[in-house]
């Protein structure tokens, strides 16, 4: 099993980076990981939607380079599917009996992602209605992946 996070930006936090590394660490022993980042695009404050979308449609083809034909995508939107772990865990385990050997988990810049990779993707999670820095995103969703993976194995994890 591949599991890729695309994401649009760099972290620069050292603390990130840490939690980041952490649960790759962890995550190793049930999957490959692999984390590939797109360069995300200036965004001036007070821009017009026009310039919304534009920022947006560049970041999703650096996204959409990134997806093969065989990738079964899901994008992180706050309109998405919501799960509890345990909901996640069988979701995941579901996709992977059925044959999904990599799964991408698409986390957009600060302005989203383009219709162009919502329509790519497979499907939509949602995390909360909440609006989480996408250097944040990447650790909450690490974290719920590995945790998804400790249930799926009948391991412990912390409730």
């Amino acid at each position: 099993m591949q599991i890729r996070i695309l994401c649009v930006g760099k972290i620069k936090e050292a603390f990130y980076r840490d939690a980041i590394a952490e649960y790759g660490k962890r995550l190793s022993r049930y999957a490959r990981l692999q984390i590939i980042e797109a360069a995300d695009e200036r965004t001036p404050e007070n821009l017009s939607s026009r310039v919304a979308a534009d920022v947006k449609r560049r970041e999703g083809e650096r996204i959409l380079a990134q997806v093969r034909d065989s990738d079964y995508v899901i994008a992180l939107a706050i309109e998405g599917v919501s799960y509890d772990s345990v909901g996640l865990s069988e979701h995941l385990g579901s996709l992977m009996s059925r044959g999904a050997s990599t799964i991408d988990f698409v986390i957009g810049g600060s302005l989203g992602l383009s219709p162009e990779v919502m329509r790519r993707a497979n499907e939509t999670l949602s995390f909360s209605k909440l609006t989480f820095p996408h250097q944040l995103m990447r650790v909450i969703l690490l974290e719920q992946i590995y945790r998804s993976f400790r249930i799926l194995n009948h391991e412990p994890y912390h409730k």
